[in-house]
């Protein structure tokens, strides 16, 4: 599974109709609207690097009033169960 993480700015008048029609798209798990330089984070889950093109440029930068996207690709995933294993000592007093 590779998952992407892809920032993107919006018509700021429409994100929450832009935000709905990502988290729409089959490969999308989460869309997060958010503060800073993007208006819109989304989650992005497939099961080739091919199927990213498809999924983003070819649906999510086609959605009207998509203004841009920054797409990050992770190379792990931590999740908090993973991190307090990870950093458990084991220093028990």
């Amino acid at each position: 599974m590779i998952t992407a993480i892809v920032l993107i700015k919006t018509s700021v008048d429409r994100i929450p109709e832009i935000a709905e029609s990502i988290a729409a798209l089959d490969s999308v798990s989460e869309v997060f609207s958010v503060t800073g330089t993007y208006d819109l984070i989304a989650m992005v889950r497939v099961k080739a690097h091919e199927d990213l093109a498809e999924i983003i440029p070819g649906s999510i930068s086609k959605i009207p009033g998509v203004e841009g996207t920054d797409t990050h690709v992770a190379f792990r995933t931590y999740s908090q169960h993973d991190l307090e294993a990870a950093f458990a000592l084991g220093l028990d007093s």
